[in-house]
Formats: C-alpha cells, sequence, structure tokens
C-alpha cells in the first residue's frame, strides 16, 4: 500500500501499545496506554510538565481550585510536590487553606458516599462535600483557631496575602513540631518550610476571611493588601523572564486563582508598559467548556490575545478535560518518577526583592514616556509574529515537530 504522506506529517505514531500488566507503574502507564481523547491529553500534559516545566530555569506556578485538600489531596499530591522543588508559587482559594487547616489540626474528615440524607446530616451536625463528611465541630474549632491566631501580633498589621499564609504555615509548622509530630499533614507547613508563596486572590471569600472580617469588628489591625499581590505576583513572573528563564503554570481547576495567574502577564505589559511576551506554558486540568464565555473554560489560544500566553508557546499548551481528583495524582506520580528533585527557588525569601526590581523598570518606563501596553507588541511584530504555530503539542516527539 503506498505510504501518504500527508498522514504520515500529522502522525505522532502508530496506535500500537504493550498490554498492560500489574506491575506496570503510574508513570509507566501514563506514558504507554494513556495515548488518545482526554487520556492523551494529560499523558500530553505530564509529558509538557516533566521535560520542559521542570528544567531548573523555569519558575512553575500552581493554581488550587475546587475542593481539593478535602479530599486529601494536600498531603498525597502537593506536599511531595513542594518538597521536591516542583511548585515555585502558589494561587489557591482560601477555602482550600482553610480545610488543609483541618489536617494541621488533626480534625478528621471521613470518606462517605454521595446521595446520602441532607436533612439527616443537618440533625446531627454533619458537613458534606460530596462524598466526604465530617462534624460541624471541625469548623467551630478550626474557626477558634483562626481567631486565636489572628489576635496575635503578627497579624496586626498589613501585609500581602503571601505574608498572611507564610505566618500561618510557620504556626501550623512549629505547634506540630511542638507537639510531636510531623507538618506533613499541611500543605501551608509544607510551603512555609519550602519557601513557597501562597498568595489567594480573593481572601474574603472563604472561612479564614470570614475570621479576619470578625477580627476587624473586634478592633483587629489585619488588613490584608490585595493590591501588593497583584504587583508581587506579577514580580515573580517578571524576574523568571528577565534573568533568561520561563514560567510556566499548572492550572488546578479554573475560575479565580485561574485568572489571577494569568493576569500577571497583562500586568507587566497592558499596565506598567513593560516589555514581555506572556507565560511560556500552560498547562490546565478543566471540567469548564470554553462555549460559555467563562473564564474557566478559557482557551490557552484565547489567553494569548490577551497576551497572558506567548503566541509562540502555544504548541506547549495542554488543556485535559477531568477531573482534578482523577488527575492530580497521576501527574505527581509521573513527576515524580521521571525527575529528580530540583532546588528550592525559596520565592517567598526574594519577595521583597523582586518587588523593588519590577517598581523600578515601572519607573524607567514612566521616565521614558512610552506608553503602556506597547512595548511588548511592538517587538513581537517586529518579529513577525503576529501569525503563531498552530500545529499541536507533540512533547513525545520533540525531536521531529520541533
Amino acid at each position: 500500500m503506498a505510504e501518504n504522506a500527508y498522514l504520515h506529517q500529522i502522525s505522532r505514531h502508530r496506535i500500537a501499545p504493550p498490554s498492560v500488566t500489574g506491575d506496570v507503574s503510574a508513570a509507566d502507564l501514563i506514558d504507554q496506554a494513556m495515548l488518545s481523547y482526554n487520556g492523551g491529553r494529560l499523558r500530553e500534559l505530564c509529558q509538557v510538565f516533566t521535560r520542559k516545566m521542570l528544567e531548573p530555569d523555569c519558575t512553575v506556578g500552581l493554581t488550587i481550585s475546587g475542593a481539593l485538600t478535602p479530599a486529601g489531596l494536600g498531603m498525597s499530591c502537593l506536599i511531595p510536590l513542594i518538597k521536591a522543588g516542583f511548585v515555585d508559587w502558589i494561587v489557591s482559594t482560601g477555602a482550600n487553606l482553610y480545610h488543609d487547616t483541618h489536617y494541621a489540626l488533626d480534625l478528621p474528615l471521613h470518606q462517605s458516599l454521595p446521595g446520602l440524607d441532607d436533612f439527616r446530616l443537618r440533625e446531627h451536625d454533619i458537613i458534606r462535600i460530596y462524598d466526604i463528611v465530617f462534624d460541624y465541630k471541625t469548623l467551630l474549632d478550626t474557626d477558634a483557631f483562626y481567631r486565636e491566631l489572628l489576635a496575635s501580633d503578627a497579624f496586626s498589621r498589613s501585609m500581602s496575602t503571601a505574608e498572611f499564609h507564610f505566618e500561618v504555615g510557620k504556626y501550623l509548622h512549629a505547634r506540630s513540631s511542638a507537639l510531636g509530630g510531623t507538618p506533613g499533614n499541611s500543605f501551608l507547613a509544607a510551603a512555609y518550610e519550602a519557601g513557597v508563596p501562597i498568595y489567594t486572590s480573593s481572601p474574603g471569600d472563604s472561612s479564614i476571611g470570614m475570621n479576619a472580617a470578625e477580627r476587624s469588628l473586634a478592633g483587629g489591625a489585619l488588613q490584608l493588601d490585595t493590591l501588593r499581590d497583584v504587583n508581587e505576583t506579577a514580580a515573580i513572573v517578571y524576574d523568571a523572564k528577565r534573568s533568561g528563564g520561563t514560567s510556566g503554570v499548572l492550572i488546578l481547576g479554573g475560575g479565580s486563582p485561574k485568572n489571577f495567574i494569568l493576569q500577571t502577564e497583562p500586568q507587566i505589559q497592558e499596565v506598567l508598559g513593560l516589555e514581555e511576551s506572556g507565560h511560556d506554558y500552560f498547562l490546565q486540568i478543566t471540567d469548564a467548556r470554553a462555549d460559555t464565555g467563562g473564564l474557566s473554560g478559557a482557551t490557552p489560544h484565547e489567553a494569548m490575545t490577551w497576551g497572558k500566553v506567548d503566541p509562540e508557546r502555544l504548541p506547549d499548551a495542554v488543556v485535559c478535560y477531568t477531573d482534578s481528583t482523577i488527575a492530580l495524582p497521576l501527574i505527581t506520580a509521573h513527576a515524580l518518577a521521571r525527575c529528580q528533585p530540583r532546588p528550592l527557588k525559596r520565592l517567598y525569601d526574594r519577595r521583597n526583592e523582586l518587588y523593588e526590581t519590577l517598581r523600578a523598570s515601572y519607573e524607567d518606563r514612566v521616565s521614558s514616556g512610552l506608553p503602556t501596553g506597547i512595548a511588548a507588541r511592538q517587538k513581537q511584530k517586529s518579529q513577525g509574529t503576529d501569525e503563531p504555530s498552530r500545529d499541536p503539542s507533540h512533547p513525545d516527539t520533540i525531536d521531529r515537530a520541533r
């Protein structure tokens, strides 16, 4: 049979996987058996993550939305990723951080079943998150912990949410150690230990924010500086790129954390007027559709039009439509099997330095008189990048596709 040249051009490889055996590793299962549909997209995502984003010069940002920590994914996945140096900074919903605190305080959550009688649960003071159940007292005890902690001097000032979560993680780490336990139950404590800054894009939208609001009514001086967050996160990305490295984002779900991590690039380009072209790597796990117009389902191609993703790096963007509770354990296992730990970047320790670098670059741009939002796109046009590559990502055939 004559060879079809175009078929060969678009083929990655012939589908002929080996038989799955009982002793196959998770990483080999992903690489060898997850070839098509969303299994194939998860494979691509894992391979871009391990082969490109985990290079030493890439700064990796992670977003966390959806109820992941109640399902134990903080302990099983996020902490190992942080300890291995595979995550450099985080944007999370406040709810995930609040529920992470249950584990730090040794307040149990239980696996159950969906479809329980919610009226009976209410009668017995039991809280439900789909198939997870726990005592209402878990909420009350966690609230009491935060109110007591926020009354301390460490929280009597204005601070970014990264500083806030650093102080919480510091306390949880010390508390666990003092009680003879290990801080391994809390990813807030692990992030503190590794110097990984954690930001919350909507700090008032969680039980932590609700308890901070109670402290405000009681006369507390804590103020969460969300404008500082905007510039600190932009400074992290700006430093990653101007130092000759790359910036990658791994987005679990969507929502406000997704936009907050991606808006760093429009903040740099459109608002501050600095020369930049977008994040280099965009990996997302989501169940949201693009055709509803919501941010959670917005594709990397759409994000590229905003300046959030570098047009030249779109072939390295992967969206997998599945549940984060399915994907994250597989991503974690694949990364730990395929990559050696990276040195910790400890970006929390460098926040002020990066912030001042961004400020200095912004002030230089203002003094130059160059209008905002011009520099980056003028450079792209002069280099002929108005028509970026539309080839799909070929992470498993890098030599041929590149």
